[in-house]
């Protein structure tokens, strides 16, 4: 069996594939269900997120092609052309980059720890399809085991690197306690979510959502508590802010100079903290020049940004060094679980062989056969059945193929010490016993 897995990500694929390849919630279960059915594949999960598709099997398949294009097809992409922007890993790779997908390792954003969330999630969906069997299962709870050791002996989480929150970390240099601040969010998107539940997360309570979509607005209002206004009137609650963060797509400002004036005047010389993530800028950059303004672009956040990747990247490093001894230890439990599938094997073959002896033995017995004759009988025939494959496998080598056998024949049966070890190979006339008893 081989560990296999096809894939896909930022790395390798544009945003316009990444997009059609992922699969949509509605027909993951669907499609997870397909996918299990394919011929030689025994256990299988598909981890789809906005920025990789991913297919882990455990087949016995030669190659990995029926896996590239069932994916191709099932999200209709044109195989032809994939080729270039597909990655395959197989057995102790596939290891490797389980434990690092897991860890964040992988990731656009170096570290981040929605990974971990959505791979257990595919894990989930796998078992609940029956496609999550012992190697598989083994696979990802030892990867979530490896990507929790990582986040707690290093850094790798430890200095966010988003721009919402490179803004939070300044907001909390410039007010002694934020539980006690306002906070006004224009826009409705990831950025703004994701600098409400850091502010939230910080112990703001306050929060006013200003955006074209008042629905919108209103949804962001309801999970943090705050309340919802329209952009029309935002100059009407600037004044009550504390804190300005803006991130649209609008071409123009959102909040002009004079209308800054004007909330400084009310707020009577009280400090504001804007920051516009904007790209073109939300704010007039004029505010800057205002006394009691202090204005952060995503510009001015980049120097914040880098220094957090820094230690994140630092931090890698040395999760990456921890990651070969964990690898090695799903390895060493696939080696010991495959010998012991092996020697299952060769004991029902053994006990087969037993049988087939003993019946033949009764009915010797049965026809009044001397028992003497008939223990002769079982014992050579027995000892013939028994070492018939290994005997002639040995003999249909060839070469460095035939030394490797020899050598491990001699340390499977421990018949090292029997030999005068500058014996010539087995020769091709020999004989073997026991192919008449078969």
């Amino acid at each position: 069996m081989t560990l296999l897995t096809v894939g896909l990500n930022h790395t390798t694929a544009p945003l316009s594939v990444r997009e059609t390849a992922a699969f949509p919630p509605e027909q993951f279960d669907s499609a997870l269900d397909d996918f299990l059915r394919l011929p030689h594949v025994e256990e299988g999960a598909i981890l789809s997120t906005c920025n990789r598709t991913e297919l882990y099997a455990v087949t016995d398949a030669p190659g990995d092609a029926n896996l590239r294009d069932w994916l191709c097809h099932q999200r209709g992409l044109p195989c032809a052309d994939m080729t270039q922007h597909f990655y395959v890993y197989r057995d102790r790779d596939t290891v490797r980059h389980s434990l690092r997908v897991a860890a964040g390792l992988d990731s656009m954003i170096l570290g981040e720890p929605q990974i971990l969330g959505q791979m257990k999630n595919a894990y989930r969906s796998a078992r609940a399809a029956r496609g999550a069997g012992p190697l598989l299962t083994r696979l990802f709870e030892h990867s979530f085991a490896v990507a929790k050791q990582i986040r707690s002996q290093t850094d790798i989480g430890a200095n966010p690197v988003s721009v919402a929150y490179a803004g939070v970390s300044l907001a909390r240099q410039i007010f002694a306690d934020l539980g006690t601040t306002c906070a006004m969010f224009i826009g409705a998107g990831e950025t703004i979510d994701l600098a409400a539940r850091y502010l939230a997360e910080t112990g703001v309570r306050r929060m006013v959502f200003a955006n074209r979509s008042l629905d919108r607005a209103q949804a962001l209002a309801t999970r943090y508590h705050g309340y919802a206004i329209a952009l029309s009137d935002i100059a009407g609650h600037l004044a009550e802010a504390d804190m300005v963060v803006s991130s649209t797509a609008a071409p123009g400002y959102m909040v002009h100079l004079s209308q800054l004036k004007a909330a400084v005047k009310q707020r009577r010389r009280k400090p504001m903290f804007v920051l516009d993530l904007a790209v073109p800028r939300d704010i007039d950059p004029a505010a800057g020049e205002l006394e009691d303004i202090y204005l952060y672009s995503v510009d001015d956040l980049q120097s914040v940004i880098d220094d957090n990747m820094a230690s994140r990247q630092q931090a890698a490093r040395l999760a990456n060094g921890m990651l070969d001894a964990r690898i090695e230890e799903y390895i060493d439990w696939l080696d010991s679980r495959q010998a012991t599938d092996t020697i299952r094997i060769m004991r029902e073959r053994a006990h087969q062989a037993r049988a087939q002896v003993m019946a033949q033995a009764r009915r010797r017995i049965a026809r009044g056969d001397a028992a003497e004759d008939v223990l002769d009988f079982v014992g050579h025939t027995l000892t013939n059945k028994l070492m018939h494959a290994p005997s002639a496998t040995l003999r249909k080598a060839r070469g460095a193929h035939q030394q490797e056998l020899l050598t491990g024949a001699r340390a499977l049966f421990q018949i090292e010490d029997a030999f005068d070890h500058s014996m010539e190979p087995l020769s091709n006339s020999d004989a073997d016993q026991g192919k008449n008893d078969q």
